[in-house]
């Protein structure tokens, strides 16, 4: 969960810190406050996208800091900071935002500079946002197979991995199946070009590493002055009269004379007649190269024009030796696949659809756990929308084909195209459901899915901006029991401007926005109980505040405690 956040320089917002909770933490304040503000500095925190109007008026650059709490230890962001090689200490994650007045944008996950693309992954599985407009992308048809999977995914998931793998094996065999199947000109004008390839490279008759060994012979020759001398060097050190070696013999010699006297000296004598004997083969060794040792600027200028014809190589088939022998390799079985290319369609168009057989069934299998999964899906939303007073309303999953046909279009997702359909009233036909319903219906039907598919996306923190719009009485009341039971399993964040979801809150912070130095500026303050109670006033009454209202007020409050306790129980 979002456990902590940092904002600073930010649209109205000078520094604000704040610390959250599990559970439900609602935002509330007068229109204007700076309650959508943070919420945008969190979106930005997820990867959302940037502009140098955030930047607080006279600042150079804005900042935006989050800390996040990871429960589970299977959670997907630990296999994203891997891929990405984001370190996870203490099950803690830090994203931090900073827009520069410029317009650079600087990204960092647990201090590592990241990408924006990297970012939004690690925010995707952290911070789920749902506003109105957020309702309108959740309830694109383009998504509403992926919500299914989700939906059901300890029984789809691994099939749905199966599938995938044998669909993207059969895409790769259809594409080499189009590129061999060609029209015959082009294919000769391929032909020719490999041929023309492979005939340069056989003359070239290049060896593995040649290049690396070349270049290694070539600077041992043009250094070869110093490599003489300092070899040289080392070797009259050590070898003669009055030298290194003879030294050490004398030395090994007195050692071992008097070794029986005392085990040390006889360690030492043991241990000096090692080191002696490993000088005395170096010094060969020494002696040996000096002996091999010696310049021909011939072999110099064969070097060189050979690494020459290399480079040339390296530029048009591969960045080293190893490399163009493996596209040699590759050009070859090429020619031979255009050559024999009769018997290579029908070996690939063989293979085609003995994959797409596979996949077929695999997909077959999927078919048949969505359609399970969408009765469950079905009948759990409907129960849900009646709880929300919309019990004349009827939800469809449709499935594109209905049933299983032989001949179905494989793609990404099997044979599947999924579309969530409604009707709100009696006697009117199912069609989709932006079509269908209006703004408040369309934040109850949103808060039912998100209700359903939150604990099965694995995000720590959902987020709610005002997306109680256009709703009241019972039906707000409704609204504020289901974002209550969304908040038991991922803690939510809620902007809103009706009293009853307020009265749910485990953490009510009430957003202002006062003047200071001639600037004015957001803050945030954690509500009392009491204060609480004023806050649900105020929000039920406007401006004027009333001893009836007050009561009110608590008997809302009063209301959401004891519906809360009864969940907590059931629970």
């Amino acid at each position: 969960m979002l456990t902590e956040l940092s904002i600073r320089n930010f649209a109205i917002i000078d520094h604000v810190t704040l610390t959250f909770r599990e559970g439900l933490t609602v935002l509330s304040g007068e229109t204007g406050a700076g309650k959508s503000i943070i919420i945008d500095a969190i979106q930005l925190l997820a990867g959302g996208r940037a502009s140098v109007d955030f930047i607080r008026h006279g600042e150079d650059k804005a900042e935006i800091e989050g800390l996040f709490s990871i429960e589970s230890s299977s959670h997907q962001i630990y296999a994203i900071g891997k891929h990405y090689g984001v370190e996870i200490h203490d099950n803690e994650v830090v994203l931090q935002r900073l827009i520069t007045a410029s317009g650079k944008s600087i990204c960092r996950a647990n201090g590592k500079l990241v990408t924006l693309a990297i970012l939004k992954e690690f925010g995707k599985t952290l911070i789920d946002i749902h506003s109105q407009h957020e309702t309108q992308s959740l309830m694109e048809p383009d998504n509403h197979i992926e919500l299914l999977d989700l939906y059901n995914r300890d029984n789809i998931e691994e099939v749905k991995v199966e599938y995938l793998t044998l669909f993207e094996k059969l895409e790769t065999l259809r594409k080499r199946y189009n590129e061999l199947n060609e029209n015959e000109q082009e294919m000769a004008q391929r032909l020719d070009l490999l041929e023309f390839q492979l005939n340069e490279l056989e003359k070239a008759n290049l060896v593995p590493n040649e290049d690396v060994d070349l270049e290694k012979e070539r600077n041992q020759l043009i250094n070869y002055e110093k490599i003489y001398k300092g070899v040289m060097e080392a070797y009259n050190a050590l070898y003669g009269e009055q030298k290194g070696l003879e030294w050490l013999s004398i030395a090994q010699k007195s050692l071992e004379e008097i070794s029986h006297y005392d085990e040390e000296i006889e360690k030492s004598s043991e241990a000096l007649s090692n080191h002696f004997y490993m000088m005395e083969d170096l010094t060969y060794e020494l002696g040996n190269f000096l002996e091999a040792l010696e310049y021909d600027p011939d072999r110099l200028n064969e070097i060189e024009s050979r690494l020459s014809e290399i480079s040339r190589l390296k530029k048009k088939y591969g960045s080293s030796v190893s490399d163009i022998i493996e596209y040699m390799g590759s050009i070859e079985e090429e020619i031979e696949q255009i050559k024999n290319k009769d018997s290579h369609l029908q070996k690939l168009a063989s293979e085609i659809e003995e994959i797409k057989l596979d996949a077929f069934l695999e997909a077959k299998q999927l078919h048949a756990l969505r359609k399970e999964a969408a009765s469950k899906l079905i009948q759990e939303v409907q129960d849900e929308l009646k709880d929300l007073y919309l019990e004349k309303a009827s939800f469809s999953v449709q499935f594109t084909p209905e049933n299983v046909v032989e001949n179905a279009t494989l793609h990404k997702n099997g044979i599947d195209q999924i579309r969530f359909l409604i009707s709100t009233n009696v006697g009117e036909p199912l069609k989709e459901i932006h079509k269908v319903a209006s703004g408040g219906e369309l934040s109850r039907i949103m808060l039912v899915l998100k209700k359903l598919f939150a604990k099965h996306q694995g995000v720590t923190s959902v987020i709610f901006d005002e997306v109680d719009t256009g709703v009241s009485g019972r039906v707000a009341q409704a609204i504020a029991e289901k974002i209550y039971q969304i908040s038991n399993d991922s803690q939510v964040l809620c902007i809103t401007h009706l009293p009853q979801v307020a009265a749910m809150a485990d953490t009510h912070l009430f957003i202002e926005k006062n003047e200071m130095g001639n600037r004015t500026i957001t803050q945030v303050a954690e509500l009392t109980e009491t204060e609480q109670i004023n806050e649900l006033t105020r929000m039920m009454t406007g401006t004027k505040i009333t001893e009836t209202a007050k009561e009110h007020a608590k008997e809302l409050h009063t209301l959401a405690q004891s519906f809360k306790t009864k969940v907590i129980v059931n629970n």
